[in-house]
């Protein structure tokens, strides 16, 4: 098969069968761009997801772009964000045209709440995975396991007593964090 259309319909399929945004895409993307066709690694898959998560654009979509650039240029990469637009796009259209009289349906209200837990578990199946495989780069496990426990449980907090908090500053302050402690002496290789 042309890369191109594996690209698109691989995109396609993904963009059709995925509720609930971007982080409940990337249970997907990893098995179809990572696991079953090798098209980027899963440290590229984590990159392009922090690098999604810090640019304007969705998560998939940026993901979209940049497989399909690395599979196949500059062409690749439209072939492969048009894929994975292309479905939401069709379904968003026909869900607009109806979406008043859908909701007057008991059957589309319990639809969509049993869509909405699923994409919970999607999301949770996606941070997993995502922490799973930073460890077993990190050279740092004990310290990478505490700043992610005291990262959840900081979350946590902020939820359950109803504080908005900007996901914005949660990057900034992770991000700047992260820089101090792996940029100290010791944790360089082991050299002080």
């Amino acid at each position: 098969m042309n890369i191109f259309v594996e690209l698109f319909l691989t995109f396609a399929k993904i963009g059709g069968f995925t509720f609930g945004g971007g982080y409940a895409m990337i249970s997907l993307l990893d098995y179809e761009c990572v696991e079953k066709r090798n098209w980027i690694t899963s440290e590229e898959l984590m990159d392009v997801t922090v690098i999604a998560e810090s640019t304007p654009g969705p998560i998939a979509i940026n993901c979209a772009t940049y497989t399909g650039y690395r599979q196949g240029g500059i062409f690749g990469a439209i072939v492969a964000t048009l894929g994975i637009m292309f479905p939401s796009f069709l379904i968003i259209l026909f869900i607009s045209t109806f979406f008043e009289q859908m909701l007057t349906y008991p059957v589309v209200i319990r639809a969509f709440k049993g869509i909405r837990i699923a994409v919970s578990l999607l999301i949770i199946q996606a941070g997993i995975k995502m922490v799973k495989k930073m460890l077993r780069k990190t050279p740092h496990k004990i310290i990478s396991i505490g700043f992610i426990m005291v990262s959840f449980t900081i979350l946590l907090l902020l939820n359950f007593f109803n504080i908005r908090f900007s996901t914005i500053y949660l990057i900034i302050i992770a991000g700047l964090l992260g820089f101090s402690i792996y940029s100290l002496p010791k944790y360089k290789g082991g050299k002080k």
